[in-house]
């Protein structure tokens, strides 16, 4: 397990994630998840010359496209 993986592992209090460490959660490329950003599919905020990811935005993004499929 890479030291990041470990890290998110042991801290689950992480309020904010980098977009590589959603796109990880996500099971999707880093490339894939900075467009869902640029889409405003998945919540992201700048913090500085920073994007972070809210730890929730994630799960909420899979919530909505789960309702999103049962509803098409």
């Amino acid at each position: 397990m890479d030291t990041a993986r470990l890290a998110e592992v042991v801290d689950p209090t992480l309020v904010l994630l980098t977009v590589e460490e959603a796109a990880r959660r996500l099971q999707i490329g880093r490339t894939t998840c900075y467009a869902l950003i640029r889409e405003g599919e998945l919540e992201s905020i700048p913090i500085g010359h920073l994007r972070r990811v809210p730890a929730d935005a994630p799960a909420t993004y899979v919530a909505r496209r789960r309702t999103e499929q049962r509803a098409a």
